[in-house]
């Protein structure tokens, strides 16, 4: 709106629906006057309690019923290369092959007290995958479960034959977003779905990703014990060392022993910023990934120079 009011109600409603929902009496009549409408009240049989764990269970049941937004969410993208092209039994092949993946990173992971709540929602050639948990620690952990992922899959792809294990064309971002559940009928269901700067910025990026290449975008957050805004490469130095401190940790039958960032690598001295110019003419800016795994005696590269 030329007025500028436009704005500044998408700020104001935005702001309403981040966070919890949990609002003191006045509170409920200022945000009323500000809507236009009128509040309408429940009499419940017993009140309720306004203790935090009270507060966080009703927010989780509320979350089901609305729409919420969040500021600053990991969120990644897996495209299978070239999924058209396969006949449909190859194809849900290799989806339920990236699906075992994430589910092995996941168990991995836990057993190591690591725990990534993660979500997913099909693109229809891959998943957008974020977890629900929020906060710095979940941050960063979601990247420790994207490398281990992409390890997984490599470690599958150089035994598997073809056809069987996707190829992928791999992204992550940390943006925001908003979060919805999708109703089917009158009732919700437990899975919710995201759209929003950081779905968008990855879809953008995913079709300039080359097979097998990796990009991450270009963010700033704050890295766990820290309150100093950070790049994508203080996170990979992050979640390379969160994987290496895993004793024991066994890919397929090998050892993982060292996570080796190429030379072109971002954060490394040949690294360069990728910009490419979407269809809509916006320029979007990302930053490009390898890496090499050693697995006993094997090593095994990820990620594809520019």
């Amino acid at each position: 709106h030329p007025s500028g009011d436009g704005q500044s109600n998408e700020d104001y409603v935005r702001q309403l629906i981040s966070g919890s929902r949990f609002k003191r009496h006045d509170e409920i009549f200022t945000i009323a006057n500000r809507l236009g409408v009128a509040p309408s009240f429940i009499k419940l049989d017993s009140v309720l309690s306004t203790e935090q764990e009270s507060v966080a269970r009703i927010d989780e049941m509320i979350k089901r019923y609305s729409l919420g937004h969040e500021d600053s969410r990991a969120v990644l993208l897996f495209d299978i290369a070239d999924f058209s092209l396969f006949r449909p039994f190859e194809q849900a092949s290799q989806l339920n092959s990236l699906s075992y993946s994430m589910n092995s990173a996941y168990s991995k992971l836990k057993q190591e007290g690591v725990e990534v709540s993660f979500a997913r929602t099909t693109t229809g050639d891959g998943y957008y995958v974020w977890n629900r948990d929020l906060g710095k620690f979940p941050n960063v952990d979601l990247l420790t479960f994207f490398l281990l992922v992409l390890i997984d899959n490599a470690v599958a792809r150089d035994k598997a034959r073809s056809g069987i294990v996707p190829t992928l064309r791999s992204a992550f971002h940390i943006g925001s977003h908003y979060e919805l559940s999708q109703a089917e009928g009158i009732n919700p269901t437990i899975f919710s779905y995201i759209v929003g700067d950081v779905t968008i910025k990855l879809a953008r990026l995913i079709d300039y990703v080359p097979p097998n290449g990796i990009y991450i975008g270009d963010f700033g957050a704050t890295l766990p014990h820290s309150d100093e805004l950070v790049g994508p490469a203080d996170f990979l130095r992050y979640a390379r060392d969160e994987l290496l401190d895993i004793s024991g940790l066994r890919m397929g039958e090998s050892l993982l022993t060292d996570i080796r960032f190429e030379s072109w690598s971002v954060g490394q001295a040949d690294a360069r910023v990728v910009e490419v110019t979407d269809k809509h003419g916006l320029s979007q800016t990302a930053h490009n990934l390898g890496f090499t795994v050693v697995l006993g005696s094997q090593e095994l590269g990820l990620g594809l120079r520019n």
